[in-house]
């Protein structure tokens, strides 16, 4: 079963905004812990590992420059300021972006080398190679950080392989097949921006827990909400761990990714909407935004560490049909487990305020 996460191909009028010249990246940070959006601390940036240039999470994100456009890949199209400089972490002796958490198989242009990893710009097929490596790979460390792997069960903690610009619509996707992502192009293309890597991420996390995950509706709303939210969390951790500047709405996912087919503030989806179980139209991406918000509720209410711990561990108890209403019992009956009532009735609130039925 093949799960996608449509752009859209809308043709949008954006006017021509002054290209700025590239220079030289900006380099991470690696000052003491910083505190994300939650209040969860994140460790500092380690520095070990070749270096690579990469967005910060997006353009659009670190800059808050709504303005920007594609301009069909030039380089020229982002500012100089949009790039930083970061650790490719856990890679193997190959020379090449394969690792213990991440391989890369490029369809078009010259596979990355590592040692020329912070040479590329977003013209460079390379560049992408490079985003996709660095992102899919923090996010697992993101799980590894929450303890998945070690003190709780692991959670797609393994190589995960993908592909760069396997279509040429604006479309990526997850496939059970091959327990691969591919990532399209079109507009912006998918992988330079992180929202989009970790996005089909979470869909490998949600088949790693529950092989063939989404069969119905209802689960597979779920796993584009789960997505939504994985891609917001890494990002604000990242944003955290490497002192990077934040200057887009947090709840909104893929700002850049988004530019050619939204009007501003450009988001694909948002996670702190208004829907309720009421509000389901069937169609799995708007129907997700329902999930996705009890999942930003339970994050705002009880932190980023903790509830990221109840999140994912909640889903290994997960049915592939699951519906919104056990979903959401499995969700509860965790948080009552790991840390309990309070904590469990947070979760419980989070779920009765999107009005799903039975809790």
């Amino acid at each position: 079963m093949v799960r996608r996460t449509p752009r859209g191909l809308l043709a949008a009028a954006i006017a021509t905004v002054a290209l700025a010249t590239l220079a030289a990246p900006a380099s991470a940070g690696t000052s003491a812990p910083a505190a994300d959006a939650s209040g969860a601390s994140a460790a500092s940036a380690p520095s070990a590992g070749p270096q690579a240039r990469l967005f910060m999470v997006n353009p659009v994100q670190s800059s808050g420059d709504q303005s920007l456009v594609d301009a069909k890949d030039a380089a020229s199209a982002v500012p100089a300021s949009a790039y930083a400089t970061a650790p490719l972490r856990n890679l193997d002796a190959s020379g090449g972006l394969n690792g213990k958490w991440a391989y890369v198989r490029s369809d078009t242009g010259a596979s990355a080398k590592t040692a020329d990893a912070t040479g590329f710009t977003r013209e460079d097929d390379q560049f992408e190679q490079v985003m996709a490596y660095f992102w899919v790979n923090e996010a697992q460390e993101y799980l590894q950080a929450l303890g998945f792997g070690s003190e709780l069960p692991g959670a797609n903690d393994r190589a995960q392989p993908v592909r760069i610009n396997q279509w040429g619509a604006d479309n990526s996707y997850f496939t059970d097949r091959k327990a691969e992502i591919r990532f399209g192009k079109g507009g912006v293309d998918d992988a330079e921006d992180a929202e989009v890597i970790v996005h089909e991420y979470g869909h490998a996390v949600h088949h790693d827990q529950v092989p063939g995950f989404g069969t119905s509706l209802e689960a597979g709303a779920i796993g584009e909400a789960f997505g939504d939210y994985l891609a917001v969390s890494v990002g604000a951790y990242a944003d955290a761990k490497y002192g990077w500047p934040a200057k887009a709405d947090l709840a909104c996912v893929a700002d850049w990714d988004s530019v050619s087919y939204s009007e501003t503030p450009h988001c694909l989806r948002r996670i702190d909407g208004n829907k309720v179980y009421a509000d389901k139209v069937g169609q799995v991406h708007a129907d997700g935004e329902i999930w996705s918000r009890a999942l930003y509720d339970i994050r705002r209410g009880l932190g980023a560490r903790t509830a990221d711990r109840i999140i994912v561990s909640a889903q290994f108890g997960f049915a592939p049909g699951t519906s919104f209403e056990d979903a959401a019992l499995k969700t509860i009956a965790t948080a009552q487990s790991m840390y309990g009532k309070a904590a469990a009735d947070t979760v419980r609130a989070a779920f009765r305020a999107r009005e799903i039925p039975g809790v």
